[in-house]
């Protein structure tokens, strides 16, 4: 999870769907805007270019019966339907991190060793940092039924191929740390529109004193 610049003002057609009784909350202006801010990518596990996404609200609207919910803009996020489906647990209703508000990687640190995926917190109190901590954990984790097994699988499978990537560009750098090409190739794969961008990010930070000259392309506003 990274920090996403969402775009305003609201999409038109939400102010005109929650005048109507049965209105949508995801007309194509509102699928264009979202697919747009958040890079195609879930903004919880931050698998790319979707081909299962869904218009997801961050605090729940409960079926309607929390109306301001369902059509406010600030409220709707971009995901993917299996993380979507993790989330509809009651367990996340009172929130997790914001991150149109606020950048989770201040808050989040996000490792993968070998097979496995944790994400830490920076203030255990913090009941946010916690559930955004479970649920993206639970993302790449969470095996309750046959296809939940097998998308947290695939999610984990892609994330590994992407740090792969990165370890080797990584390599190359270490052996010629002079070098402006791989460098600009490094930051390209840091981006915060990148695919698995956190976990990628967060190791480059904590690397830093292999690699002080990417420093720049992982730093926090």
């Amino acid at each position: 999870m990274v920090k996403i610049e969402r775009s305003f003002p609201a999409p038109e057609s939400l102010a005109k769907e929650a005048k109507k009784a049965t209105g949508k909350y995801d007309r194509p202006d509102v699928i264009e805007r979202l697919k747009r801010d958040f890079h195609n990518k879930c903004y919880i596990c931050e698998m790319k270019e979707l081909q299962d996404p869904n218009v997801e609200h961050l605090l729940p609207h409960k079926n309607g019966r929390y109306l301001e919910r369902k059509f406010d803009w600030e409220n709707l996020f971009w995901s993917c339907g299996h993380c979507n489906g993790i989330k509809n647990n009651n367990k996340y209703d009172g929130g997790i991190i914001d991150c149109c508000k606020q950048d989770p990687e201040k808050y989040l640190l996000f490792h993968l060793t070998d097979n496995t995926v944790a994400i830490d917190v920076t203030d255990i109190k913090d009941e946010f940092q916690n559930r955004t901590a479970m649920l993206i954990t639970e993302a790449f984790s969470l095996k309750n039924t046959g296809m939940r097994t097998y998308t947290s699988d695939e999610r984990l499978r892609l994330l590994q191929k992407e740090m792969n990537i990165l370890y080797k560009q990584l390599e190359k750098l270490h052996n010629n740390p002079s070098s402006k090409v791989i460098s600009r190739t490094i930051c390209s794969l840091l981006k915060r529109g990148s695919a698995f961008a956190a976990f990628k990010r967060c190791y480059v930070r904590e690397h830093a004193g292999e690699y002080p000259q990417l420093q720049k392309c992982v730093s926090l506003d």
